[in-house]
């Protein structure tokens, strides 16, 4: 283990410890990060003296915002090389990890948004903790829920994955274990005994957590269970946003406003991505859809433009081209979804 490494990776009483380790950056995720997590993972895969992973962070800052998008907007805007690159070593963990033979905690103390949702969800034990926040927030800065987005967001109850992938919704820890995003809620005290345990019964993290799981509480979401079932099923934006304001009702048009805020493209390519990903066979096939879109997606305009309002100039004015649905056509969202040309598809580690 090197103390100032940007993830720190070392074998403690038989877990394979991964701490992410850049704290002023919210722990987003770089390519070198990825590449250091990746190697531990396939050191341990066969080594018998670890017996589980488990992931977290250093700090008191969130788990982990995401991946670097700033990196990933200047290479948009030239070839995008060093882009793709992150995605096909990013996606290769993110497959590992959920092909992973041994069981894997991840401790979701904080915030956990994009990159950060890649690295936990694959995991058997996912704990929130009071300092959870989760989000997607994807549609706002003209991208798309990657990371395997398409995979998990629609196994999420109902149409719940439709409604955070659009909107960008932020959950705290009660909603995020009621939809079943996280496994287990603790609190200080639990967290700190189930390390304790684990270092003694390292092979067994889900019957610890069980153990010492606490109540969440209410779930907020659960209100709004069966309108967004209604209103989130259709399977076109435009249809989503004529369902929203014919309802009527105050918390549909809040949804709809914040829509109206989205990338109109970035909304389209998110609700054929999770479309798409209720219907495939593999996470694999998920990854591989999802690498063809991010070579495209970060070289688009909307991309570019979302990262300068949101990101660089922090003016939260994106100006988004096309600016309405009706611009984005069918042509264009299948464009990004075609297949690459052979020898560029994404394929998992070998």
């Amino acid at each position: 283990m090197i103390a100032d490494s940007e993830v720190l990776t070392r074998v403690e009483s038989g877990v394979g410890r991964i701490t992410l380790n850049r704290p002023r950056a919210l722990h987003a995720l770089n390519r070198a990060m990825c590449e250091g997590m990746t190697a531990a993972l396939l050191a341990w895969r066969e080594d018998d003296a670890v017996q589980s992973v488990l992931i977290d962070h250093s700090g008191e800052r969130g788990f982990c915002a995401g991946g670097d998008i700033r990196m990933i907007a200047g290479s948009g805007a030239g070839d995008a090389s060093e882009a793709k690159a992150f995605f096909l070593t990013e996606y290769r963990l993110n497959h590992l990890l959920f092909e992973y033979p041994k069981p894997i905690t991840a401790i979701v103390d904080g915030i956990v948004m994009g990159g950060g949702v890649g690295i936990s969800e694959p995991a058997d034990v996912r704990i929130a903790t009071a300092r959870t926040t989760y989000a997607m927030p994807e549609t706002g800065i003209g991208l798309f829920p990657d990371v395997g987005g398409g995979w998990f967001l629609p196994r999420l109850p109902g149409f719940t994955g439709t409604w955070l992938a659009l909107t960008g919704a932020r959950l705290k820890a009660a909603d995020t274990v009621f939809l079943g995003i996280h496994t287990h809620f603790m609190d200080e005290e639990g967290l700190d005994a189930f390390r304790a345990i684990l270092s003694t019964d390292p092979a067994h993290p889900v019957d610890i957590a069980d153990e010492l799981e606490s109540d969440h509480g209410d779930a907020p979401i659960e209100a709004h269970i069966e309108a967004i079932d209604r209103l989130f099923a259709f399977d076109t934006v435009e249809e989503i946003f004529a369902a929203l304001e014919a309802d009527g009702s105050e918390w549909a048009l809040a949804q709809l406003a914040i829509l109206k805020t989205k990338s109109p493209q970035s909304m389209k390519i998110t609700l054929r991505q999770l479309r798409i990903g209720a219907t495939l066979a593999t996470f694999a096939d998920n990854m591989a859809m999802e690498y063809r879109l991010g070579g495209r997606v970060v070289r688009s305009h909307d991309f570019q433009e979302g990262v300068r309002a949101v990101i660089v100039d922090k003016d939260n004015t994106p100006r988004w081209s096309p600016a309405d649905l009706g611009g984005v056509t069918d042509a264009l969202v299948d464009g990004l979804f075609a297949p690459l040309p052979a020898g560029e598809e994404w394929s998992p580690l070998p």
